[in-house]
């Protein structure tokens, strides 16, 4: 049976058990721009290892993904209850001096249980981010930008059900990466 995958898909297997920023970066820049209406759905997310200070730290949390229903309504961080429910988390609860200057702390305190019970607080279900099309390395491609937090999250395409995001964050000179893969409908609790 011939291989179908294509060399985008093919690139992003060998660099997911762990690279460093700059192939990410090249790899990057050498995805196509992805469209707003391409992004509309759920995601499951997951980290691209490179090395960067906040790897790690989404999965130890509990990251589940994030969840486009048109531009203006975005939920950029969902997460995973034991029982399989989804719910959003307002970014804007975030402690940023944590994820810029106390990230040893931040990988530390990270943890599935910590965020449900910050959820009783930080749980949303209102949009918290938005999409629209910016250039980011010359390129003009979507872009879902915290409403409350200095961080855009910048997407090229794999393919239809795959896309790579580059967090765009202040404080830092690399981006941190992660890739998003399509999924079925899951309402957020």
């Amino acid at each position: 049976m011939a291989n179908t995958m294509t060399s985008a898909q093919s690139g992003l297997a060998e660099l997911e058990p762990g690279t460093d920023a700059n192939t990410a970066l090249e790899f990057f820049d050498g995805l196509k721009p992805t469209e707003i209406e391409d992004l509309i759905g759920n995601w499951r997310g997951t980290e691209l290892p490179t090395g960067h200070r906040l790897d790690g730290l989404l999965a130890k949390a509990g990251w589940h993904g994030k969840r486009f229903d048109d531009s203006e309504t975005v939920h950029p961080l969902v997460f995973e209850r034991p029982d399989g429910s989804l719910f959003a988390i307002d970014p804007a609860w975030l402690p940023m001096s944590l994820l810029t200057s106390q990230v040893a702390l931040a990988q530390r305190l990270a943890r599935p249980g910590l965020v449900r019970l910050a959820s009783a607080f930080a749980r949303t279900t209102r949009p918290r981010a938005r999409l629209r099309m910016t250039r980011f390395r010359d390129v003009v491609s979507a872009t879902m930008i915290y409403d409350a937090l200095p961080i855009n999250d910048v997407f090229r395409t794999v393919d239809a059900d795959t896309v790579v995001g580059a967090m765009d964050m202040r404080g830092y000179d690399v981006p941190y990466f992660f890739v998003l893969r399509r999924e079925g409908a899951r309402p957020l609790a």
